[in-house]
């Protein structure tokens, strides 16, 4: 198994970006990226400062369709 490594919200939403995720929405902090060929929404916490969990981190790939096999070769 793949171990997730520390990210912050600014690197996640890139790669999400990058795999053609938009900016859909944001509120507070939290952005709603918006995949229109998988019709999948994804929010991801927006937090300055401070990197993401490993959890959250290995679970908004996992959500969007991805493996983490997928996010590990994009990172």
């Amino acid at each position: 198994m793949t171990r997730m490594p520390q990210v912050t919200s600014r690197e996640l939403i890139s790669i999400l970006m990058s795999q053609g995720f938009v900016q859909d929405r944001q509120s507070w902090s939290h952005l709603t990226l918006w995949h229109e060929q998988r019709r999948i929404s994804i929010t991801v916490p927006v937090h300055t400062g401070s990197g993401i969990g490993r959890g959250l981190a290995a679970r908004i790939p996992k959500d969007a369709g991805f493996t983490a096999e997928d996010y590990m070769a994009w990172s």
